[in-house]
This record gives structure tokens, sequence and C-alpha cells, in this order.
């Protein structure tokens, strides 16, 4: 997208020339923006701050836990102590069972993913680009979107049977909306002055298709990726409740018949880590594909 998107990143830059004022050579800021390394530098220091203050939190609610427990004040059978989540874990990841079981679920949400992904891209490029399709898909899409994942069940279960196929399919749609409508939305909003641009340079449809309309959607789209990885998380909880041998729903629901409160707060902390990997890997995303962006360039996230 480097290539794709460096005539929006022109664009964006002529913009941002164009309307800032000029400083004289000889003023303070001039000779500040001769030496941004200073600036660099606090930038720098105070995202590593940041950071370490995003990740205080939850290990403060960690350490108050595991104090709790010990104390007497949080019941075992009512919520397990950390060192005994972790104790378990090391149990299951001895005997193989807890990599089997998170295969499977990265699996089912893998697959459905990329399905859903492919799906809700597609739709979203033609509604955008066509009033027409709009007017025929729109409306409809809206509709199924409303319907709740567990509404859907019986007749998944109908479809589909209990085999691998309904849970991708659930685990698909729950994925299809969010990037379906960032990526019309996106197309929507892209900014007319680039368009401008376009039409003064003699770019041909499929020029300013791929070198403005798309890129300039991109962050809308990287946001829709970014709520769908959530909303597949959720989609595979309910998919894995389909009478499942094997995945982290299967492990939740085992763990429950025999009232196992370490290996349920062991499955919603994977479910937890799910998140967080995929929110990284959209943030990675953001980094590479929208480096030209003057809002994602390096530093300013």
């Amino acid at each position: 997208m480097k290539t794709t998107g460096t005539l929006a990143a022109g664009a964006f830059n002529d913009l941002a020339e164009a309307e800032a004022p000029s400083a004289p050579q000889g003023t303070a800021a001039a000779r500040k923006s001769r030496h941004p390394a200073p600036c660099t530098r606090n930038k720098v220091l105070g995202e590593r701050a940041f950071f370490l203050i995003s990740w205080l939190v939850p290990i403060t609610v960690v350490a108050a836990w595991e104090f709790l427990s010990r104390l007497g004040y949080i019941a075992p059978q009512i919520l397990s102590a950390p060192s005994v989540v972790a104790r378990t874990t090391w149990e299951l990841a001895q005997d193989g069972d807890l990599f089997i079981h998170l295969g499977a679920s990265l699996l089912r949400a893998l697959a459905g993913f990329i399905l859903g992904s492919a799906l809700g891209f597609s739709l979203g490029v033609l509604v955008g680009f066509s009033r027409l399709a709009e007017a025929v898909l729109d409306r409809s899409l809206q509709m199924v979107r409303a319907i709740p994942f567990l509404a859907l069940l019986p007749l998944v279960i109908i479809w589909f049977g209990v085999d691998e196929g309904g849970r991708i399919f659930l685990v698909t749609l729950a994925v299809v909306f969010p990037i379906y409508i960032n990526t019309m939305l996106g197309i929507r909003q892209v900014d007319p002055k680039l368009l401008e641009v376009a039409k003064v340079t003699g770019l041909s449809v499929w020029g300013k298709i791929s070198r403005i309309i798309l890129p300039g959607a991109m962050p809308s789209i990287l946001t829709g990726v970014r709520y769908a990885l959530g909303t597949a998380c959720m989609a595979l909880v309910i998919a894995e409740l389909i009478a499942a041998d094997k995945g982290i729903g299967f492990l939740v629901m085992d763990a429950r018949e025999f009232l196992k409160t370490d290996v349920i707060v062991l499955t919603l902390i994977i479910y937890a880590a799910f998140g967080a990997l995929g929110d990284s890997l959209a943030r990675w995303l953001e980094r590479r594909l929208l480096a030209w962006h003057p809002n994602y360039a390096k530093g300013k996230r």
C-alpha cells in the first residue's frame, strides 16, 4: 500500500503545505523545525510511559485478586486465585490438552475471519461505489445484522448440523458486517480535495480507485478489521456451544459441569488474549499500510 498510497500521501502533504502559513527563516518556529531531536525524544519517552501505564492497571487488579484470595475474602468455588489458574494452565499444557483446544479454536476463528473479511470487503466496495447496489443490498444486510447470534443457532443447527460448517458460518457472519460498513463509509468519506487532485493529474478510473479512494478509505477499513476481530471472538464462544468436542468453548462447558472455576477463568483469559493479539495485529497493519498518512506517521501512534 506504500506504492498505491504515494499519490494520496503527496496530496495530503500538498494540502497541508498550502493551508499552513510559512515561517520566516529567522523566526523561532523556523529554528525549532531545524532541530526536532528533543521533541522526538520526548515523544518516545512519553509513548513508553503510556505503555507502562496501560499495563499498570491489569497488573494491579491481578495482584489485588491474588492477595484477597489468599486472605480468604474470595472463596475458591466463586473465583479461583491467579496462582491456581496458572497451575491449572501448566497442567493442561503438560497434558497437551490445552494446545489441542487452542488449535481447534484458532482454526475456526481464522477460517471465519478470512471468509468474512473477503465477503464484507467485497460488499463494502460494491455498495460504496454504486448507489444502485446500496438500494438493492444495504437495507437487507442491515436487517440481517440486527439478528442476534443466539436467535440464529436453531437455524444454523438445521442447516449445518453440529459439524464445523455451522461454527465457521457464525464467525463469518460476525466478521462480515463491521468490515462491510466501515469499507462502505470509508469509500464514501474520501476527501473531495483528493479527488480534485486526481482529476488535475489526469488519473484513469483504476488509478483513481487504487491510488486515491482505497488508500483514503484504508483508515476506516482497518477500524472495521479491529472491530471485526472482537466480534469474531464473541461469535466463536457461541459457535463452540454447538456440540463441540474440541475448542475453548468445549473447555468452558466441561468446566461448568464440574464447577471448575479455575478452568473457566483460564478460558476467559484465553479469549482476552485473543482480543489483545488481534488488536496488536490490527495496529501493526495500521503502521504498515498507513505509513504514508499524516495521522498515522511514525511517532504519532
